[in-house]
């Protein structure tokens, strides 16, 4: 039986490969993982603006075709902002807008950006941005409202008819959490439930709020598209991060409740999400994101997950999902349970989540995190699957000899990171290893340079036989622990808050970085040539 809504997707080419190994066609690549977040800038955050491409710049003059960010949805206070625990999945965040592109099209006045408070260059006091940006988004929205031009006002209402599957229930869920000062499982039976006559009263009600929040995602919209455009035309493609799970308190449950696995009379996770301990966590991790209903999803085809991922590839030239091994097998922790070793293993939906994804979106320019606790059969899924694995060159050194990360085990097509967002730097690392296993690195690096060793363990992963190679840039800078993003299983300030600053971007460090790339052959012009020959 045919769904009962009109396709949204066009029918995929039957020709066309549904899977990954679209990466065995791209050229060996390298490339850097800084948060938009962790840019420099006046107000207090980075943004999508000047300082963005600022950055495409120096990746582009260093040889890296790479710029994975984290995910880049609107995020709550109550865990300091982490970009894994979003108000939706689909909405960008309206913190990253680029208050000057917003001066520039008349929408704030000149005296508006005057007098800006003095934030900290190094970390993003988050409280007082989130004060200081929303008092000037509110007055471009406004002006928008009254001052914005017969076309930008038809761009706008194209965007939002393109945007309705996601876009009136995000803007009304924000409205109204605004208005109700708590998360939506508290509000009244009639708005927690979406019964027809709340949600119509509550429309009428908050019409200017819906409108600015709709308003902030059409900006959104417009200043990510400048930007990726921007670093397409300079050869530098945007590499995406897409949590699996989706926070609770978030537009996406409330409007689709039977999609989660929540209790009937409170509308509560009846069981969360998390891990068993791993290298991350020796007691393990208790998300609290409600677990999905897969069951469920499935009878619907997992349409919302087409949707979600065609946001996605919308927005990102590359996507990496988030917790792959939960497809295969996901760990259910009970609601309220003082310890995630409490949980279970539950199966996941395997490849028929992928098959469903090929059939409705064609080829999938995704690759998968495939760290933590894996099996054998997570193996065996991503093999299927066709996707990479990402290799992380932290991993490899602890005394076994048989280490599943040592360099000389990673394959063609897989992706070598130095370390991730979840772990400390490189330097920060190394000067946390034991005698004995610090000096097993020395030993398998076989000689140091004068750059210091996070440069040579730099030289082992761009040298390696992976497709493609990633730092974050702290490590490319050579911080310690102090440049860490973020501690898994804690919550806090130091979180999430690091900032660069445009002084430690010399020159010659992106000499050195270009010629790195371009001894190892990650420079675009032999991508190009590698291309070319393909073609011919």
């Amino acid at each position: 039986m045919s769904p009962p809504w009109p396709p949204l997707f066009e029918t995929p080419d039957p020709r066309q490969e549904c899977t990954m190994r679209l990466l065995s066609r791209q050229p060996r690549m390298g490339g850097i993982i800084l948060h938009l977040s962790s840019l420099p800038g006046r107000f207090g955050i980075g943004d999508l603006g000047t300082q963005a491409h600022r950055f495409v710049d120096f990746l582009a003059a260093s040889g890296q075709q790479l710029w994975q960010v984290l995910p880049v949805g609107p995020t709550s206070l109550r865990d300091w902002c982490s970009p894994y625990s979003s108000f939706s999945a689909f909405a960008g965040n309206p913190l990253l807008l680029c208050l000057e592109q917003l001066q520039a099209q008349g929408l704030l006045d000149a005296s508006a950006l005057e007098g800006v408070p003095a934030f900290p260059e190094e970390r993003v006091d988050f409280p007082r941005v989130v004060e200081f940006k929303e008092r000037l988004l509110a007055q471009a929205s406004r002006a928008f409202r009254t001052r914005a031009s017969p076309a930008l006002r038809e761009e706008f209402a194209r965007f939002q008819e393109a945007s309705r599957a996601w876009l009136e229930d995000y803007a009304l869920f924000t409205a109204l959490r605004e208005e109700q000062g708590v998360a939506w499982s508290q509000w009244e039976e009639g708005l927690r439930r979406r019964e027809p006559a709340a949600l119509e009263a509550a429309k009428l009600r908050l019409a200017d709020a819906v409108f600015h929040h709709q308003y902030l995602q059409f900006e959104f919209d417009r200043q990510w598209n400048r930007l990726r455009r921007y670093a397409n035309e300079r050869g530098v493609r945007i590499f995406g991060d897409l949590p699996i799970y989706v926070s609770h308190d978030s537009a996406d449950v409330w409007a689709r409740p039977e999609y989660f696995r929540l209790t009937p009379d409170t509308l509560r996770p009846s069981v969360e999400a998390g891990v068993p301990p791993d290298f991350f966590s020796e007691e393990g991790q208790h998300w609290g994101n409600p677990v999905y209903d897969w069951q469920r999803l499935a009878r619907d085809d997992y349409r919302w997950w087409a949707e979600r991922l065609q946001q996605s590839f919308r927005r990102f030239d590359f996507v990496r999902i988030d917790h792959f091994r939960a497809f295969e097998a996901y760990w259910v922790i009970p609601a309220g349970a003082p310890s995630p070793k409490l949980g279970r293993w539950e199966k996941g939906p395997g490849a028929h989540f992928f098959e469903s994804m090929c059939r409705q979106l064609g080829e999938l320019p995704i690759t998968v995190e495939d760290v933590g606790v894996i099996t054998p059969e997570v193996h065996a899924l991503r093999e299927e699957c066709g996707f990479p694995s990402m290799f992380i060159l932290q991993f490899a050194f602890d005394g076994n000899p048989d280490n599943a990360y040592l360099p000389f085990k990673c394959q063609p097509g897989f992706i070598m990171y130095t370390g991730t967002h979840d772990t400390s730097t490189l330097l920060g690392w190394f000067r946390s290893l034991t005698v004995p296993v610090g000096q097993s690195v020395l030993e398998y690096l076989g000689t140091t340079g004068p750059r210091g060793v996070h440069w040579d363990l730099m030289r082992v992963a761009w040298s390696s036989v992976a497709q493609w190679a990633l730092a974050p840039l702290q490590d490319v800078l050579g911080l310690g622990e102090e440049g860490r993003m973020n501690r898994p299983g804690t919550v806090g300030p130091e979180n999430w808050s690091w900032r660069l600053r445009w002084e430690l971007l010399t020159d010659e460090l992106s000499e050195q970085l270009e010629s790195l790339t371009r001894t190892y052959g990650r420079a675009p012009e032999v991508g190009q040539q590698h291309r070319d020959k393909s073609a011919a």
